[in-house]
């Protein structure tokens, strides 16, 4: 099948758009992926893919964003916002107040270019990567009477938004995805928390695609589950975040309870400049690194041992939310400490995969380094033991079902729906 892929992120760094599109790829469709400022030169790894980019516009913040998990680009380490005075707050107050109605004036400006970008081109499938392509995508669908995929990679009204409060924004938004949830051909999902509250507004299945990893393959092309597992060590020598580096990702808990721990810390990702000043304040100077491609990030969490997984407990979204990075761990090969959040709390308890702590607490969080720390050889056996079940080869297979599934249903008329 002919498959268009909308999604609002630059495509060569974000992993989950490209893992399925590869992974449909493999199986004979064609995919055209439309994302947002995709680097000028760079070309899919699949002959099958096909990217095109178009831009939003221009955001407040500098340069140097894209989604985590240590696959975004840097161009080093980060230099720290300007620091406070009477033109920065004023600056930090209007930012506030503006940035709903800027984020809005992207969206639309993507989408009405992306949908001139498309237009005279057939497809038989449109996918939507997140609710803000969403409505680009089922009016596209029903223009070409395509199947229509939701591929929601969060709870999307229950995401923690910055700026001033928007509540009647926040449910139009609610009721638009409501209604096209239930009118869509397929939803997919990260976890199954997501999934039940998708499920209850579609009044039918919504399958979940985990935000995995491929398996690792060595130079004569062994599967990660054919190589002798590394060798594991006694005792961590530091903690890793690979990710975004900004707001609400507990960070001001990380790195106090990592020295209290005696662990070294490295963040590792890119940088919410306006927010880097905040935790150099509350630890001190701290090791951060550029984001870096997959394999090199699981170097760097091996040579630490210990994964953090850490989130605040400040939204729906957060408590329903598998990062990335969960199970990029696992992948690599090392325990984690993840926040105390019921969809975490339940892949960690299920496998054993490592320690939990309570948002914005340092002395859980030490707690938790130190019951890591204490059971690191049995943690690791558990966590080699779980990358079968944790991987992408299985989620693959879940998406590449969605879609034979569809393709079985022939075409759908305009207006069907």
């Amino acid at each position: 099948m002919n498959v268009l892929m909308l999604v609002m992120s630059d495509v060569a760094h974000d992993s989950r758009v490209m893992r399925e599109a590869i992974a449909l790829a493999d199986h004979g469709h064609a995919i055209h992926i439309v994302g947002k400022d995709v680097p000028q030169g760079w070309n899919p790894p699949h002959g099958g893919i096909t990217v095109e980019s178009v831009s939003g516009g221009s955001g407040f913040n500098r340069p140097g964003g894209g989604a985590s998990g240590g696959g975004s680009p840097s161009s080093g380490v980060p230099s720290a916002a300007p620091s406070g005075g009477a033109l920065s707050s004023v600056k930090r107050v209007a930012r506030w107040v503006l940035l709903p109605q800027h984020r809005q004036k992207v969206w639309r400006t993507w989408c009405s270019r992306a949908e001139t970008a498309v237009a005279g081109r057939e497809f038989d499938v449109v996918h939507a990567h997140d609710f803000n392509v969403l409505r680009l995508a089922a009016r596209i669908a029903d223009r070409e009477g395509a199947r229509l995929v939701y591929d929601s990679h969060e709870l999307w009204s229950g995401r923690e938004r910055h700026g001033r409060p928007t509540p009647l924004e926040r449910a139009r938004e609610r009721r638009a995805e409501q209604r096209i949830v239930r009118r869509a051909d397929a939803v997919l999902t990260v976890s199954d928390g997501i999934a039940e509250r998708l499920g209850g507004w579609r009044g039918g299945e919504v399958k979940v695609v985990r935000n995995t990893f491929p398996g690792q393959r060595n130079a004569s092309g062994m599967a990660d589950s054919e190589i002798t597992h590394i060798a594991v060590r006694q005792r961590p020598a530091g903690v890793v975040y690979a990710g975004r580096i900004g707001p609400a990702r507990d960070l001001e808990t990380l790195l106090p309870a990592a020295a209290a721990a005696g662990l070294d810390a490295v963040l590792m990702g890119p940088v919410d400049h306006e927010y880097l000043p905040r935790i150099q304040a509350a630890a001190g100077t701290v090791r951060i690194e550029p984001a870096r491609p997959v394999d090199e990030v699981d170097d760097v969490l091996r040579g630490a041992g210990i994964s953090v997984v850490t989130l605040t407990d400040s939204c729906e979204n957060h408590r329903l939310a598998l990062p990335n990075k969960l199970f990029h761990a696992v992948r690599a090969g090392v325990p984690v400490v993840a926040a105390d959040l019921p969809e975490l709390r339940r892949i960690v308890t299920q496998y054993g995969l490592g320690a939990l702590y309570r948002p914005g607490d340092v002395a859980s969080l030490r707690a938790a380094f130190k019951q890591v720390a204490a059971d690191y050889p049995r943690l690791c056996e558990q966590v080699a033991r779980a990358k079968a079940d944790l991987s992408w080869e299985r989620d693959a297979a879940v998406l590449v079902g969605v879609y034979e599934s569809l393709a079985g249903r022939g075409a759908v008329s305009v207006g069907s729906r």
